[in-house]
């Protein structure tokens, strides 16, 4: 995920009931890498049923439907760099005044002065990085020399003036490398990260994700990172929202539960403090969260247009060819669900049901159910008393 609009839980500007925060198109399939954890099965041509560049615009144009403020487009894929069409698409999208934000694939092309150039007008072009070294982050990419070539891209981005996000997938394999990566964006100077936890979907099926109990560690360590300046947000792991409140309120002595921890927290964290060189600071005001989660302030759109909740909840809603993004949103039955926290186990009598809401596609890939309760959460409901003005939808 690229741009956030971000807002407190006890101040929320947008009703995720009428309009996304970000719309997804996953614009192809086509790739020229075959990452080891993606949720897509990418290929090095476009698969028949792919979007035109007429119905792609007619899409664009849905997007002005849900009025404003106008849903941010996520151009994903594949890669979307290999679409012949795809400077039209954005340019088109900028006619409009949607914003339009780039997931490209780094590859030789992306450091092309052309593209670079035509990059500048996009509001934000997310690069993903998912180790420390080329040992790590060559083998999750299945090919040599990408992440050289990663840091190039980031670089040239940056200093042609593009807003860079990084994009980090945590699992079994890399974990023990978050500090070492929060390193290597500081010293890119890259200041957003967005972070993400494996779901078993496409050929994330072959990797180990991290047990529930070290997905909470990680989380808290996220917070400790955002302390040092960095803008984080989290990826199927919405509970990160639950840890920034419990933490702020027992940093700020609002309540006397402490947060529990494990080894992993221990180790990770004594790691980021020393690269950081420092104990994080204290924070003086409150982390800034965007209430969303599959289905509900996200939505996406398939290469051949069937729309999904998210790109990890592979279940058909509707297609852009034959009905109105709009009116899939707004009407979909399961989407009302979510939005309505019909969830079953822990996360249906959960007090952070409306600020979290767990895991959608976590629960489907587990269970088969995208109301289940999410498996990667530890937390008992009713553990951590707080203000109810603090867990209001």
């Amino acid at each position: 995920m690229i741009i956030r609009v971000q807002c407190w839980a006890l101040s929320m500007p947008l009703d995720y009931s009428q309009r996304p925060l970000l719309v997804f198109w996953e614009t192809t399939k086509a790739c020229p890498l075959s990452c080891r954890h993606c949720r897509a099965n990418a290929i090095l041509k476009p698969l028949p049923g792919e979007l035109t560049t007429d119905e792609g615009k007619r899409l664009i144009e849905q997007l002005t439907g849900f009025g404003k403020p106008t849903p941010v487009l996520i151009l994903t894929g594949g890669d979307p760099l290999m679409r012949g069409d795809i400077f039209e698409l954005i340019d088109y999208a900028k006619s409009l005044n949607v914003p339009v934000a780039v997931s490209p694939t780094v590859s030789e092309r992306l450091l092309d002065d052309d593209v670079v150039g035509e990059l500048r007008g996009v509001s934000s072009v997310s690069v993903s990085l998912d180790g420390a070294s080329p040992i790590t982050h060559d083998y999750i990419r299945n090919k040599d020399g990408v992440f050289e070539l990663t840091l190039k891209a980031i670089s040239r981005l940056l200093k042609a003036g593009v807003k860079v996000q990084v994009n980090t997938t945590f699992m079994k394999l890399n974990v023990h490398e978050l500090p070492l990566i929060v390193k290597v964006l500081k010293d890119l100077n890259v200041y957003t990260w967005e972070v993400f936890f494996l779901i078993h979907v496409g050929r994330g099926t072959e990797l180990e994700a991290l047990t529930p109990e070290e997905t909470e560690d990680v989380v808290n360590v996220l917070y400790d990172v955002s302390k040092y300046g960095f803008t984080v947000r989290t990826v199927e792991a919405p509970f990160f929202r639950r840890i920034i409140l419990h933490r702020y309120a027992f940093e700020s002595n609002e309540i006397n539960l402490k947060p529990t921890s494990g080894p992993l927290y221990t180790q990770l964290y004594e790691g980021l403090v020393k690269v950081m060189g420092s104990e994080p600071p204290k924070l003086v005001k409150k982390p800034t969260v965007a209430r969303t989660r599959d289905g509900d302030g996200i939505i996406f759109v398939a290469y051949n247009g069937d729309v999904s909740p998210s790109g990890f909840l592979p279940i058909k809603l509707g297609n852009v060819k034959e009905g109105d993004l709009v009116k899939i949103y707004r009407e979909n039955p399961i989407l009302l669900r979510i939005r309505r926290g019909e969830y079953g186990g822990r996360c249906g009598s959960c007090e952070f049901r409306f600020i979290c809401g767990g895991s959608r596609a976590r629960a489907y890939a587990e269970y088969g159910d995208p109301l289940a309760e999410d498996p990667a959460c530890i937390y008992k409901p009713g553990s951590i008393k707080l203000p109810e003005s603090a867990l209001s939808p």
